[in-house]
């Protein structure tokens, strides 16, 4: 069977995705107090647990603040959010947000180019051969959404070899960001990942431990997809200010 089971969300998931839609999308302000649980208890149709779950997570992710005794006030999400808040930003009403998209880009190309020279310094035998076959996957796709998932896949490995817990977790959200916007970005990314011969060449250096060599092509792939976003959210705005 090719289908699957349809996970429902629990009923605190539904609280917390809604008020946290309202805070990132300027709704529910800084500094603006929330209802008391009773009355979002009222207007979710849900338990009074369910809320005080779902308040205990948003204030986990820093976009509420609970004071005992007091109001829960929302707070500045760009100040107290972690990365993981990104994949909300960055597809708004099933479109990119392309200045989202863009500092997700740029995020990347600085910490990619530090990755791989560290993976070029630590990589093991068994890394660098799994960074290698990466690469080799990513050549023989063809279209651009797999060619999309095999360069994550790539860049995985290379964080692998670079054995690094701060950079593992950084990937991790900056990937998980960056996945449900692989179909509206294939037209825009294949300017990077369709560059197998960067791909290579960053899993030799990394295999050869030339730093110098990894970081350098790690930056030039970068920079095409940087560069291309870029160039698509520049042409999009043109067209906004003469429609």
């Amino acid at each position: 069977m090719m289908f699957e089971p349809i996970a429902r969300k629990s009923a605190s998931t539904e609280v917390f995705d809604q008020i946290t839609a309202r805070v990132l999308g300027g709704d529910l302000a800084a500094g603006e107090s929330l209802p008391s649980e009773r009355r979002l208890a009222e207007a979710f149709g849900v338990s009074r647990p369910a809320v005080r779950e779902a308040i205990q997570k948003l204030a986990q992710a820093g976009l509420v603040e609970v004071r005992q005794g007091d109001a829960t006030s929302v707070r500045d999400f760009r100040q107290h959010g972690g990365p993981e808040l990104l994949s909300q930003l960055l597809i708004r009403n099933g479109q990119p947000e392309w200045p989202v998209v863009r500092s997700v880009l740029e995020a990347r190309r600085m910490i990619g180019t530090q990755v791989a020279r560290l993976a070029a310094s630590r990589a093991t035998p068994d890394a660098a051969a799994a960074v290698q076959n990466a690469a080799e996957t990513l050549a023989a796709a063809s279209d651009p959404v797999s060619q999309q998932v095999h360069a994550l896949t790539f860049w995985e490995r290379v964080v692998d070899a670079a054995d690094s817990i701060a950079f593992r977790l950084i990937f991790n959200s900056l990937r998980n960001a960056y996945e449900p916007t692989m179909t509206a970005m294939a037209g825009v990314m294949v300017a990077e990942v369709g560059r197998s011969d960067l791909y290579h060449a960053l899993a030799e250096a990394v295999a050869a431990h030339d730093e110098d060599t990894a970081t350098g092509v790690a930056a030039t792939l970068l920079d095409l997809g940087t560069a291309a976003v870029t160039t698509a959210i520049d042409q999009l705005q043109q067209q906004e200010q003469h429609s």
